[in-house]
């Protein structure tokens, strides 16, 4: 552990073997902190915040500050991190309200960009990229491998899908499913993520049984309940198909078009 002594550690924090952390940089109460997590200098981790293995959080991150939410009475909730993420310069990420799921969650292995924000009861998944001053709103849920481009907006209570990719300077008001490319203010749909989901080595089989039910849920006529039977019926039943059309079905907010 290599804790430089301008630092400011609770005495309630736990920090794990192999911890470092830079100059000025401040820990508060009840904060857990994984094996080998670096830490950089004017890093705030104020309370209530757990905190995984390998971790890189640079200076000027502010993590498990007070959400921004007018309903928030001071509830003693939490941050919960996992483990191989980077975390840059000047992240803000809230800890959670009582609503909900009542935590703020990010999984493992993501990148959260300089100055990028992630609000109260967010939920992020794993392989996640949020480039630089991309910025969440509350209670927004993130699947696995989705890229959200730089200076993006995306508003409270969204869905983003798995495997997605949302161009930079967007607005995202409405669900951006699966496997999908989206861009613009507002934020519309423009095709499946063929590149993306090459380079995770998705089989031809399964990139055109995609293609195939994308083009019927969003290019045909047919009104979204007959289009996603009409996809049950006609494209083989995958999994990524499956999941595409579950996610659709499940949306409150409204799918991105």
């Amino acid at each position: 552990m290599n804790i430089h002594p301008t630092a400011i550690i609770s005495p309630d924090a736990t920090l794990a073997d192999g911890v470092d952390v830079g100059p000025y940089s401040i820990i508060g109460p009840d904060v857990h902190i994984g094996k080998n997590t670096k830490i950089g200098p004017h890093v705030v981790i104020e309370t209530h915040t757990d905190i995984g293995e390998e971790n890189r959080i640079s200076q000027f991150a502010s993590i498990a500050g007070a959400p921004q939410d007018l309903k928030f009475r001071g509830e003693a909730t939490r941050v919960v991190i996992g483990s191989h993420n980077t975390i840059r310069e000047y992240v803000t990420i809230n800890r959670s309200t009582v609503h909900d799921i009542g935590v703020t969650m990010i999984g493992d292995h993501n990148l959260l960009m300089a100055y990028c924000h992630v609000a109260h009861n967010c939920k992020l998944g794993n392989h996640i990229v949020m480039a630089n001053a991309a910025n969440l709103a509350g209670h927004i849920h993130v699947e696995d491998h989705a890229i959200i481009g730089g200076l993006t907006g995306v508003h409270q209570f969204t869905r983003i899908g798995a495997h997605c990719i949302i161009g930079g300077a967007s607005a995202v008001t409405k669900d951006i499913p699966p496997f999908v490319m989206a861009s613009g203010n507002f934020a519309k749909l423009f095709g499946l993520n063929i590149i993306g989901l090459k380079r995770r080595g998705f089989t031809e089989e399964t990139i055109g049984a995609l293609k195939t039910a994308y083009r019927i849920v969003f290019r045909s006529k047919l009104l979204l309940t007959a289009a996603i039977r009409k996809v049950e019926e006609e494209v083989e039943g995958l999994p990524e198909v499956r999941q595409f059309l579950d996610f659709i079905r499940r949306s409150e907010r409204g799918i991105c078009r």
